[in-house]
């Protein structure tokens, strides 16, 4: 029997690892930069952590979540998103007392149940930021900023930023009384479990896929038509921020994100690159969440970036990141030169260098074929003559090029090389 990885996921092979180390790396940096400190939560939560969080309704709940029961009887849930563990790590170690703020970024493994397809997985990437505290629209503005950067650092220019706004209570309860007006005649042709949703979460009819649902939402009068003197004013406010922050940015009244958390500020990037399906992350605002989960009222603002989207995006864009590449390859060209190769490659790498060399005692032609194939730039030879005279020859690998230089020189000079 061959096994596979299962349906959905993927291995990350070595030569495409550099790919994701690359965005990890900017992304940290990046966060690091405004502020922002590492959180890394459980693989799995208790599942009503989600089903408090992410609403009933919701298809995360009805039909993505993996959960299980473990030995003690307990319903656990492998994590679909990282916000809502983000929360409960927040008021389990009370992280953010009234009147702080807290800024956390992560990277996280995400887990959902759907039909597979390119740059989307049932186990995918994500990268998050999450600001505890703030009830200031600069923190929504922040948060956008950071995450259009983000996309800009790597190399993506055409990224677009889609905000809305969804208000707050009186606002959504009117819109909803809104929607299910429009498409009153469209659900009396549904079934009783449709209704039954739409009902309970009008507002997960916008965030539907299938064309007759889309098509029954046509002409509907949008949101930002409903919003609270308030909520128009911060809405306004955000659209400044982002201005003067010089991040471009559009807005679009049909962005109105899957989960019932939010409110006010919601945002996607969007790129052009991914045909339909052209969200690279999502976020906004979600104020009523950490009472929802049994804290204390606190404002909130966030985001959720996939990784494997923007792979996908500067795979489209023909943006190639390149590999590490190996400083030397070590050649031992005699049987008692061995020995002295490996404390060679050992002094290069406490020297901050990458080193490598042959660990099966093959030919000299062999392992001048393997420094070829490892990308190193330099090979250094080491042979009886250069044992008897303290010496190692130096063959730069792209120019075909080869030197003479003492033992004790070696790590200066590689160190030296490597910066050109």
């Amino acid at each position: 029997m061959r096994f596979q990885a299962p349906r959905g996921t993927q291995d990350v092979l070595p030569t495409q690892s550099h790919r994701w180390r690359f965005l990890e790396d900017t992304f940290a940096t990046l966060a690091s930069r405004y502020g922002y400190k590492e959180l890394r939560t459980p693989t799995f939560e208790d599942t009503d952590v989600f089903l408090r969080t992410a609403g009933e309704t919701s298809d995360i709940v009805t039909k993505e979540m993996y959960t299980f029961t473990d030995k003690g009887d307990r319903s656990l849930t492998l994590k679909p998103e990282g916000t809502a563990p983000a929360m409960r790590s927040v008021l389990e170690h009370s992280l953010c007392p009234q009147g702080s703020i807290l800024r956390m970024w992560y990277a996280i493994p995400i887990f959902r149940y759907g039909r597979p397809q390119k740059g989307r997985y049932r186990e995918a990437h994500q990268f998050g930021l999450e600001v505890v505290g703030s009830g200031a629209v600069t923190a929504d503005a922040e948060v956008i900023e950071v995450t259009s950067r983000f996309f800009q650092e790597v190399g993506i220019d055409d990224c677009a930023v889609h905000i809305n706004s969804l208000g707050r209570a009186e606002c959504r309860s009117r819109f909803q009384e809104a929607i299910l007006n429009h498409v009153a005649t469209f659900l009396t042709d549904q079934t009783e479990e449709v209704k039954a949703k739409a009902h309970k979460n009008p507002l997960g009819l916008l965030d539907s896929k299938d064309p007759a649902t889309q098509e029954a939402l046509k002409g509907l009068v949008p949101i930002l038509q409903y919003l609270e003197p308030e909520s128009k004013a911060r809405f306004e406010q955000l659209q400044q921020l982002l201005t003067d922050a010089s991040v471009p940015f559009k807005v679009d009244t049909d962005i109105v994100r899957g989960l019932d958390y939010y409110t006010e500020t919601v945002f996607e990037v969007l790129s052009n690159k991914l045909g339909a399906q052209s969200s690279v992350c999502g976020g906004g605002r979600y104020d009523n969440l950490v009472k929802e989960m049994g804290g204390s009222p606190t404002p909130c603002v966030g985001v959720g970036i996939g990784v494997e989207r923007t792979l996908l995006v500067l795979e489209a864009a023909g943006l190639e990141i390149p590999e590490d590449r190996l400083d030397v390859f070590v050649v031992s060209a005699a049987p008692d030169a061995e020995a002295e190769v490996l404390a060679i490659a050992r002094d290069l790498r406490s020297a901050g260098l990458s080193a490598m060399s042959d660990l099966d005692a093959r030919s000299l032609k062999s392992q001048l074929r393997q420094a070829d194939k490892s990308g190193a730039r330099f090979a250094l030879i080491l042979g009886t003559d250069e044992l008897e005279k303290g010496v190692v020859q130096v063959r730069d690998l792209a120019q075909g090029t080869q030197t003479e230089i003492p033992r004790s020189e070696i790590a200066s000079h590689f160190k030296d090389r490597a910066k050109d």
